[in-house]
């Protein structure tokens, strides 16, 4: 949903919702390294260095140059554009896209940080087998945002190669939207706990536990005006992740 970052540019145009979900499977970091010569074993072991108790080892999501195409194109960037932020070129992208060539840990750290996603965004320590195109475990979910900034979100569809995205939203006390946006999606929720204010083209809206709601195109903001934590499923057509 990306409430607290940069607003798309404003588009009133309805879109269609891409309708081809892509499946991929999950491929281990760990054959990556034995096929490539092991250059990103050394990054992760020091990025695991941060951490505490014994974990199992992270796996590649196996959906990195999906998931890449996703966040590309919910920019409305081309292959260009992209290419010249992460200062490569056309052809490598495309290859990476294609789930032809793997990025670097190097690369995917660029790539996070343009799209202000968590390194963590990329890997899982879970999903296995036929289980990991459709189901993800609830300790398995891939973080989205800073919980630090008021909004912690986590990613409940298995990738973000589908034609919609569902997303767990935890909106904390007192945070707000800091400005309106508007995006070419159809967007819909539902409060499981706590409330929420939505304004949809200035309207304001009291979000309890139980409410849904829906919208497409329209002007949005919002503000947790409660003394607890907001809690949402939000699902977005197609993902601007």
């Amino acid at each position: 949903m990306r409430f607290l970052r940069a607003p798309m540019k404003k588009n009133h145009e309805n879109h269609t919702a891409v309708k081809k979900t892509l499946k991929f499977s999950f491929i281990s970091v760990q054959d990556e390294i034995i096929r490539r010569g092991g250059s990103m074993l050394i990054d992760l072991k020091q990025d695991a260095k941060a951490g505490t108790g014994a974990k199992a080892p992270l796996r590649s999501s196996g959906k990195i140059g999906s998931d890449i195409r996703a966040l590309r194109r919910s920019r409305n960037w081309t292959l260009t554009d992209l290419a010249e932020r992460l200062d490569r070129s056309v052809g490598w992208l495309s290859q990476v896209e294609r789930n032809v060539s793997e990025p670097t840990l190097d690369d995917i750290r660029k790539v996070a940080s343009l799209f202000s996603l968590p390194v963590s965004f990329f890997f899982t320590d879970g999903g296995h087998g036929d289980e990991a195109a459709y189901i993800v475990r609830a300790g398995s979910r891939r973080v989205m945002s800073d919980a630090s900034k008021g909004l912690a979100e986590s990613l409940l569809s298995p990738d973000l190669g589908g034609a919609f995205e569902i997303v767990h939203s935890v909106f904390a006390p007192g945070a707000s939207c800091p400005e309106p946006f508007i995006r070419p999606t159809e967007e819909a929720g539902y409060v499981i706990e706590g409330s929420l204010v939505l304004f949809i083209d200035g309207v304001r809206f009291e979000l309890n536990p139980g409410d849904s709601f829906r919208f497409a195109g329209e002007e949005i903001t919002w503000i947790n005006e409660g003394k607890t934590n907001a809690v949402l499923i939000w699902v977005i057509a197609p993902p601007v992740y």
